[in-house]
């Protein structure tokens, strides 16, 4: 019986400017499939960029959806985030 692949965290971003964080058992090909994706709508000027969202994780003042799985096509990088960003994406802030 072949074991279930381990489902890692990633943020992946998209040609048309789209952001999410999710998990995926496979990086590779030019579709990702997501569990529990959720995309940033909005992100504020603390996070300084995409990279700041996959070292701290989204702030207060950021806008994160619900969850939701997904499958994401016109894939322009795959980032791994840090485990305290991990944790702030779970926490999904939104006000």
């Amino acid at each position: 019986m072949k074991a279930k692949a381990k489902e890692i965290p990633v943020i992946v971003t998209t040609i048309h400017r789209g952001v999410f964080f999710g998990y995926t058992t496979n990086t590779d090909g030019d579709i990702i499939k997501l569990s529990r994706a959720r995309m940033c709508v909005y992100w504020s000027a603390d996070m300084r960029g995409i990279f700041g969202l996959a070292e701290k994780g989204p702030s207060a003042t950021c806008r994160i959806s619900p969850a939701a799985d997904v499958e994401l096509r016109g894939i322009t990088a795959v980032i791994k985030p840090t485990p305290q960003a991990v944790e702030a994406w779970e926490r999904s802030p939104w006000k």
